[in-house]
């Protein structure tokens, strides 16, 4: 059975095992005549051809309550997008696909480049943006919910859990955040939450003192997990990096507008698989290599924004504090594993954190070397500002994508 611990901050829902789904979805079914629901599921084409993606569409089949699944589509030609269309027909729910690289949505793409708004970096963040940009527009959603499409372990629980507590007439949040373990071939995963993510923060701590955008962040248990799901008229004010710093700049986005009374976390499976990244040591543009850099500035963007100032030297003294206390959670990390019957790669996870404390320097040196950067994707109210008729556009070219043979 989970624990009951309450760290004070955001709220943690725990999973306690007192009900079945069956009841939960029930409930789901009454809450969603007033709070619509609408999942968006980023996906890449290659996912389509994996089992992950095949089991979750089964799993969705057989959910109830959902008014729409918004499908972003990456990385497809003509005939892929064809095969696409034929492959989530079997859902019995509405679903739209977005086809990025159709003429049609290429064509709105080009029209915010004109306008200096387009996302200028293809990947996962664009793809959600684009989405979410799309629900907004239909007009008919209550609640968005966001999860990925290559979840090993998916079950029609993980979603039902993540989107009861903003769909919930009775609760106050408008903002669920999922957690999970983190557990692949009897090994622990989730190398950048436990081995950049956390130590990260507390070095933070240690090195600019206490600070309140560190507490919130420190209250969630996977801070980079990508299940989320968020009341609709949360979407136009968001503004989101388009890199892999998109799980931080969603829960600083929250942070900055919201109560974290508004905002909770909710323990949405017992165990947890997904496509694992490479390190790439040798390549810090892909892989763990990216992904730390990303994250990294993230943080420091946000830390700034709040009156913190960084210099050469704090970062020096941030890598030293942060690669002593990433060494410290390796061995913790280590014996707990250990205790469950589970392994860690010593050498692996070592050779993970000297890779991130050399990243967190780049990192560093770049949010020094470019402060005019502005990573952000702009929010959907400038762009409704800038060009009323743009949704509109778009979801007549996601129907004429739809509708054509």
């Amino acid at each position: 059975m989970a624990d009951f611990h309450q760290n004070g901050v955001v709220a943690t829902l725990h999973n306690l095992r007192e009900r079945s789904i069956e009841r939960m979805e029930r409930e789901l079914e009454l809450f969603s005549a007033n709070r619509p629901v609408t999942l968006i599921i980023p996906s890449l084409y290659s996912e389509l051809e994996a089992p992950a993606l095949d089991h979750i569409v089964g799993e969705l089949s057989q959910v109830p309550y959902i008014s729409e699944i918004v499908i972003g589509l990456d990385q497809a030609d003509r005939k892929q997008f064809a095969q696409a269309k034929t492959y989530f027909s079997r859902l019995p729910q509405n679903h739209s696909i977005l086809w990025h690289d159709g003429p049609r949505l290429s064509a709105i793409d080009a029209q915010l480049a004109e306008a200096d708004l387009a996302p200028d970096q293809p990947g996962k963040g664009r793809n959600v943006w684009y989405c979410m940009g799309y629900v907004l527009g239909a007009r008919n959603s209550g609640v968005v919910a966001l999860h990925d499409a290559d979840i090993v372990t998916y079950s029609r629980e993980m979603l039902a859990r993540l989107v009861y507590p903003v769909t919930n007439p009775s609760f106050p949040y408008v903002f669920s955040k999922g957690y999970y373990p983190r557990i692949a071939d009897h090994s622990l995963s989730g190398r950048v939450t436990r081995l950049l993510v956390t130590p990260l923060l507390l070095s933070l701590e240690r090195v600019i003192g206490h600070h309140p955008y560190i507490d919130y962040l420190k209250a969630f248990r996977y801070p980079l997990a990508g299940e989320f799901a968020m009341r609709t008229h949360l979407i136009p004010d968001i503004r989101i990096p388009s890199d892999w710093g998109l799980e931080i700049g969603v829960l600083s986005e929250l942070w900055r507008s919201y109560s974290n009374n508004a905002i909770c976390q909710v323990d949405i499976a017992d165990s947890y698989d997904h496509k694992h990244q490479s390190l790439s040591a040798e390549d810090a543009t892909s892989g763990l290599s990216r992904m730390s850099i990303d994250i990294t500035k993230a943080l420091l963007r946000k830390l700034a924004t709040d009156g913190v100032i960084f210099s050469q030297e704090s970062l020096r003294t941030l890598k030293a504090t942060y690669f002593r206390n990433a060494l410290d959670l390796v061995e913790i990390y280590h014996n707990d594993a250990r205790m469950n019957g589970l392994t860690t790669d010593r050498h692996r996870e070592e050779l993970a954190v000297e890779l991130f404390a050399a990243n967190l320097v780049e990192a560093g040196n770049a949010f020094l070397d470019t402060p005019n950067a502005t990573p952000f994707m702009p929010s959907w109210n400038r762009v409704q500002s800038a060009l009323p008729d743009l949704i509109r556009q778009m979801h007549e070219s996601v129907r004429a994508d739809k509708e054509e043979n």
